[in-house]
C-alpha cells in the first residue's frame, strides 16, 4: 500500500552521526537485534572492510524496516565530500530525507552540499540535531544557523532538557510532555512537564504555532477563533508544509547515548511523503518527442531508474532500481530504453546492507535490486518497448585528480583492466583511460581519499598488486579571443577525390558555460549527413584538446560557411576538415591552460587560526571569509588543486592535529604563473 511506504535518506557532514542513528533505527524497529557501533567497526550499514577500518561510510547502503505498520526504505549515505556522487544518486530516487546536524558545529560544509542536492531534486526534509550530550552543544544556535544558511524557517518540535553532560531527555512541544529513555534506549518514559520547564516549553510551543500559522490557513483560523490547536491539527498541517518544503521541523537527541531516536522515526512516518505524495517523475517520450509526467501507479506500464550498480564477486552485477511505475517480476524481460536493448531481470532482492531476501515483485514506489542485467549502467531507464519513456539522467561532477596505475607484471594487465572497468561501472565519478603518450593507465577521481579507497579495493578485493604514480591534476584548455578560420581539405582516396571547405568562428565563453556548437549555414542542397559529419568533427576535437591534449571547455564554435560540391564533397572530408579547422583556429585564438580550483573549508581552534590561514595562502589560496563559533573558527577559502596535495599533513603540523578541512571542486580558471 503506497500510503504506508516511505523512501528516505540519511544525509549529513562526515562524523555527524548518520550511520550511528541508522543503527539505532534498525535496532528499535526490530530489524537488528544488536546495536552496531561505527567506532568498533561493527556497524551493520558500514559492511565494506574499508568502511570498518576507516570508520566512515564510503558506499550508500540500503535497508528496509517497519514502524507503526509503515514500510521504511532507508539509504545511509556517505558524508565525505569525495563520495558526493553516492549522495547525489541516492537523493535522485528518494522521496524524503533526514538531515542530521552536529549540535556542536551546526551547519558544516558537506551539510550545505547535500542540502543543495536535496533542493535540486525537491526532496522534503526533517532535521535532527544529534550529539546534544557533547561539550559545546547548543540546540538553539543550530536552529538559527540552519535557518540563516539554508533560507528555510526551522520549527522545533522538541527542545532539549539540559545540554552537554546534563542532557537528560527532550520536551515534546506538540504533546507538551517530557520524554526520557531507560535501558538501551528501548524504553521511552513519558511524563508531565515539571513546573520550572513549563514556561520555556510554552514559549517554544507558541513559536511553533506562530511559524505554522504563517503557512497554514487552518491553524490561523483556529488560533484567531480562540479554539484549541490540538496535536492532530499541528501534525496534519505540518506535514503539508514539509511536503511543500516551506518549513524544516527540527528534533533533538544523542543517538550514541540512545536518546531521541524513536520520535525521529515517528517524524519520518508523520511528516515525510509516501511515493504517491511527491511530484510525478518527469520523462521524455522517445516516439512522441514530448516531456511527460510519470505518475506512481503500480497498475501502469513498468518504468524504473537504475541508480546504482554494485559488483559482487559471487552474485555478479547488482542493479539498484527505483520503480516509478508498474511492476517487474523475477524472470521477466525488461527493455533498456536508452540503449534500446532487451535484458532479462533475474532474481529481485530486497537489500539489508550487504544481505538480501528474495522478492516476488518490485512495484511502483519501491526500491530493490535486480540481478542478471548485464548492460545496465547508473542512470539507465528500464521499462517496456511499448512505452519508451526516458527518465531524467543524473548529473555527476567531473573527476579532478588523476594517478597512473601499473600492474606488477604483464600477466596482470588484463585483470587490472577488468577490475578498473568494473569499478568505473559502479562509480560514475571514477574514470580510467590509457595515456597516448606514455601508454600508462590513468585513473581519475574526486579526491585523494576517493582514489586511495579505490586502489585499496583493487589490492584487497581483486588481489592485484599495482604500482601507483604520484597524483596529477586534471587540467583543461580553452581560448581567450574570438577568431574566424577558413579550412580546406582535399585528399584522393581509392582514386576518388574527397574535398571540403568550411569557415568557422571560435570564441571564448564564460567559465562554467561548457562547450557550444552551432551551424549558421542553412542550405537544402547540402545533405543532412554533411552537417552531422561537421558536428562530429568539432565535438570530437573538443575532447582532443588544443596544445597539450587536455579536453577543451567553454569554447563556442559556429560554422559560418560551407563549400560543398556534389562531386567531391564526402562526409569523411567534412569531418576531417572540421577537426583540422577547429584545431588551427584554437591554436591562433590564444589558447590558455585552465587548472581546477578547489573550495576549501577549514575548522580550527581560535589560537591556531592565524597559522591555518597563513598555510592556505602560502599554497596560492585565497581566504574568502571567516566565521567564529564557540571555541572554533570556520574559514572558507579557495586554492589551486595542484598545491593541495599533502595539505592534511601540514595542517596537522601547524595546529597540533586539532584543525580539520574538507575541499571540493569549485571551478576552472587560468593557471597562474608560479
Amino acid at each position: 500500500m503506497l500510503s504506508k511506504m516511505r523512501n528516505i535518506g540519511i544525509m549529513a557532514h562526515i562524523d555527524a552521526g548518520k550511520t550511528t542513528t541508522t543503527e539505532r533505527i534498525l535496532y528499535y524497529t526490530g530489524k537488528s537485534h544488536r546495536i552496531g557501533e561505527v567506532d568498533d567497526g561493527e556497524a551493520i550499514m558500514d559492511w565494506m572492510e574499508q568502511e570498518q577500518e576507516r570508520g566512515i561510510t564510503i558506499q550508500s547502503a540500503a535497508t528496509t524496516t517497519w514502524w507503526r505498520d509503515h514500510q521504511i526504505n532507508i539509504i545511509d549515505t556517505p558524508g565525505h565530500v569525495d563520495f558526493t556522487a553516492e549522495v547525489e544518486r541516492s537523493l535522485r530516487v528518494l522521496d524524503g530525507a533526514v538531515a542530521i546536524f552536529d549540535a556542536v558545529h551546526g551547519v558544516q560544509p558537506q551539510t550545505e552540499t547535500v542540502w543543495r542536492q536535496a533542493e535540486r531534486y525537491r526532496v522534503p526534509c526533517i532535521g535532527y540535531v544529534n550529539k546534544m550530550d557533547r561539550a559545546g552543544a547548543d540546540f538553539f544556535q543550530v536552529l538559527e544557523d540552519v535557518s540563516a544558511k539554508f533560507g528555510i524557517p526551522t520549527v522545533p518540535l522538541q527542545i532539549p532538557i539540559g545540554k552537554e553532560g546534563a542532557f537528560g531527555g527532550i520536551i515534546d512541544l506538540i504533546a507538551m510532555e517530557e520524554l526520557r529513555w531507560a535501558g538501551e534506549g528501548e524504553q521511552v518514559l513519558r511524563g508531565p512537564l515539571v513546573a520550572e520547564r513549563q514556561g520555556l516549553a510554552s514559549q517554544w510551543r507558541e513559536k511553533l504555532i506562530d511559524a505554522l500559522s504563517q503557512v497554514s490557513d487552518a491553524v490561523t483560523e483556529r488560533y484567531l477563533g480562540g479554539g484549541e490547536i490540538d496535536g492532530e491539527l499541528i501534525r496534519g498541517e505540518l506535514r503539508k508544509a514539509v511536503l511543500s518544503r516551506l518549513l524544516l521541523p527540527m528534533l533533538a537527541g544523542a543517538s550514541r547515548r540512545n536518546v531521541g531516536v524513536q520520535p525521529l522515526i515517528d517524524a519520518v512516518v508523520d511528516y515525510l511523503p509516501a511515493p504517491n505524495e511527491v511530484a510525478a517523475a518527469l520523462g521524455h517520450h522517445l516516439k512522441k518527442g514530448d516531456d511527460i509526467q510519470v505518475p506512481c501507479d503500480p497498475g501502469a506500464a513498468p518504468l524504473a531508474l537504475v541508480f546504482k550498480i554494485q559488483n559482487d564477486r559471487e552474485a555478479g552485477s547488482l542493479c539498484y532500481v527505483r520503480m516509478y511505475s508498474g511492476s517487474i517480476k523475477p524472470g521477466t524481460a525488461v527493455y533498456n530504453i536508452g540503449k534500446r536493448k532487451r535484458e532479462r531481470a533475474g532474481r529481485i532482492l530486497r537489500m539489508h546492507s550487504n544481505k538480501s531476501e528474495p522478492m516476488d515483485e518490485l512495484s511502483a514506489g519501491d526500491i530493490g535490486v535486480i540481478m542478471g542485467m548485464k548492460l545496465a549502467q547508473t542512470g539507465d531507464t528500464i521499462g517496456s518497448e511499448g512505452w519508451p519513456v526516458l527518465l531524467e539522467k543524473m548529473q555527476f561532477p567531473e573527476p579532478v585528480i588523476s594517478v597512473s596505475v601499473e600492474p606488477r607484471n604483464l600477466s596482470d594487465r588484463d585483470k587490472l583492466n577488468e577490475a578498473l572497468a568494473l569499478l568505473s561501472r559502479e562509480d560514475p565519478t571514477f574514470t580510467t583511460r590509457e595515456s597516448e603518450e606514455t601508454g600508462q593507465l590513468i585513473i581519475s577521481g574526486m579526491g585523494e581519499l576517493h582514489l586511495d579507497v579505490l586502489i585499496t579495493r583493487i589490492r584487497k578485493e581483486y588481489g592485484l598488486e599495482a604500482k601507483i604514480g604520484n597524483p596529477q591534476v586534471t587540467y583543461r584548455e580553452s581560448v581567450s579571443k574570438t577568431l574566424e578560420q577558413t579550412e580546406r581539405f582535399s585528399r584522393v582516396i581509392a582514386g576518388k577525390e574527397n574535398a571540403a571547405e568550411l569557415t568557422l568562428k571560435v570564441e571564448s565563453l564564460e567559465r562554467g558555460t561548457g562547450n557550444r556548437y552551432s551551424c549558421a549555414v542553412k542550405d537544402r542542397e547540402i545533405p543532412e549527413g554533411i552537417y552531422e559529419a561537421v558536428e562530429r568533427g568539432i565535438t570530437g576535437a573538443f575532447a582532443a584538446g588544443i596544445v597539450l591534449g587536455y579536453p577543451c571547455i567553454d569554447v563556442g564554435v559556429t560554422v559560418t560557411a560551407l563549400g560543398y560540391s556534389e562531386l567531391t564533397g564526402t562526409e569523411f572530408a567534412f569531418e576531417a576538415c572540421a577537426n583540422m579547422g577547429f584545431d588551427e583556429a584554437c591554436r591562433n585564438a590564444e589558447p590558455v591552460l585552465l587548472e581546477p580550483i578547489m573550495a576549501v573549508d577549514l575548522a580550527a581552534p581560535h589560537e591556531f587560526v592565524g597559522e591555518v590561514m597563513s598555510l592556505i595562502t602560502s599554497r596560492g589560496g585565497q581566504v574568502l571569509n571567516m566565521d567564529s563559533r564557540t571555541g572554533t573558527d570556520l574559514v572558507k577559502a579557495s586554492a589551486p588543486m595542484a598545491k593541495m596535495f599533502g595539505f592534511m599533513t601540514s595542517l596537522r603540523s601547524v595546529s597540533q592535529g586539532r584543525a580539520t578541512f574538507t575541499m571540493e571542486f569549485s571551478h576552472f580558471e587560468k593557471k597562474a604563473e608560479r
